[in-house]
């Protein structure tokens, strides 16, 4: 039983001043160049990276003191043990590498020196010669004269 709404009958020339009034305001913006921050903005003033300004920390209990001692010692105690394990690995296979180089030499020496020759594929290395060229026959250098263009923002 329900009937569609009636549209309310909307005045044309009221209609179309609203459009005008839209377009008349996007004129506006579009004409109106965009303001820019500053740089000044984004630098952080002296005042605040002084060097002198320290935080100054609260004191920690005896507790938290002892507690970071030990712990500091535990990770020195696991980073010495790590570091042994590792050079221990390391000793073993130059160890193993010496040995397997020795029954080479004695099963032939050819073979022994193709495995001793250093592979110059295997980490490419390039190299030019200096980047600087040479000067310019008749080049007047600048006399180093600095004009300031530091844009100055007023409001």
């Amino acid at each position: 039983r329900a009937q569609p709404k009636k549209k309310k009958k909307v005045d044309p020339k009221r209609e179309q001043a609203q459009k005008d009034r839209v377009k008349k305001k996007i004129k506006k913006l579009e004409k109106a160049a965009p303001e820019l921050i500053p740089i000044e903005d984004f630098q952080t003033p002296l005042k605040f990276s002084d060097s002198n300004r320290v935080r100054s920390l609260p004191p920690l209990s005896f507790e938290e003191t002892e507690r970071r001692i030990l712990l500091m010692k535990k990770w020195s105690l696991y980073k010495q043990q790590q570091d042994k394990a590792e050079k221990e690995a390391i000793r073993s296979l130059v160890e193993a590498q010496q040995e397997a180089l020795k029954e080479l030499r004695l099963e032939s020496e050819e073979l022994y020196q193709a495995a001793v020759r250093r592979d110059e594929k295997l980490f490419p290395f390039e190299r030019d010669g200096p980047d600087y060229t040479p000067a310019l026959p008749g080049y007047d250098p600048p006399e180093g004269k600095c004009i300031d263009i530091t844009k100055v923002y007023t409001q």
